[in-house]
């Protein structure tokens, strides 16, 4: 018997890994987040799969689903939305499920920044622009952001910033943001990438408060801010320079070149 948690996507039900989806359709038993998680998702699976919602369970009924599955010697896909590494709640899970001698496997998935990014047609990083970028969320009553972690310190960097969670907040939200960053840096908005009802803002740390309504943008909006979201920045990566040798190519230079 064998628990996979599977990273099932930011919504559409074909952007789930071909490995999520071919487990999805050999497990007996299927745990999934119903309040994050679409349905389109489970017609992945066997038509006689034991299917669970957990949106209404708490993490010991959820335990009591993985010993059910043990004492049935059945496989367990639990099927978490976007990529389970971040902002899954597996840790917890997998504490309990060494403590009872079941074996898991992670199944990664497409995280919800990127196909935030790819919704906006954007490059996160750019050369000499930003070479970095910062996952984090605002704190909420499930759980809190150490405070060395807040937006408002994360922002010193001025890196690519993907803000999870971030509807309700925007008001702090661009408040700590607007100490470091200048306000004309770009800022995106994606609600529900991929999903039917996606939606999409594109302003400016300064317009986007006046550009947006309060109870506008629900919670899960992805923000994303920084420079590099700017196509009008045309930095270019020396990887594919005509003038460029690396392991793959070399440039060959004429003797005249190579004097100088």
């Amino acid at each position: 018997m064998k628990v996979y948690f599977v990273g099932a996507g930011p919504g559409a039900a074909d952007l789930i890994t071909l490995r999520g989806a071919r487990l999805l359709g050999s497990v007996d038993m299927v745990l999934y987040a119903g309040s994050l998680v679409p349905t389109e998702m489970l017609t992945h699976c066997r038509p006689d799969a034991d299917i669970i919602d957990t949106a209404k369970l708490d993490l010991e009924q959820q335990q009591a689903c993985y010993i059910r599955a043990k004492e049935m010697d059945i496989d367990v896909v639990r099927l978490h939305s976007g990529d389970p590494a971040i902002y899954g709640a597996t840790a917890e899970q997998m504490r309990r499920l060494d403590a009872l001698d079941i074996a898991y496997e992670v199944v990664p998935g497409v995280s919800s920044f990127t196909a935030a990014a790819a919704a906006i047609s954007a490059e996160l990083t750019k050369p000499e622009v930003s070479q970095s970028v910062i996952l984090t969320r605002v704190s909420g009553r499930a759980s809190a952001v150490p405070e060395l972690e807040s937006i408002a310190r994360l922002a010193e960097h001025r890196a690519t910033m993907c803000i999870f969670l971030s509807g309700p907040h925007l008001k702090k939200i661009v408040g700590d943001l607007s100490l470091h960053y200048p306000q004309e840096t770009p800022v995106r908005l994606v609600y529900r990438a991929t999903w039917p009802e996606q939606k999409i803002y594109q302003g400016t740390l300064g317009t986007v408060l006046e550009d947006t309504k309060r109870g506008e943008w629900n919670l899960t909006t992805m923000m994303l801010v920084g420079a590099a979201l700017d196509k009008d920045v045309a930095v270019e990566s020396s990887l594919y320079s005509k003038d460029f040798t690396h392991l793959f190519r070399v440039v060959k230079k004429n003797k005249a070149e190579a004097a100088s």
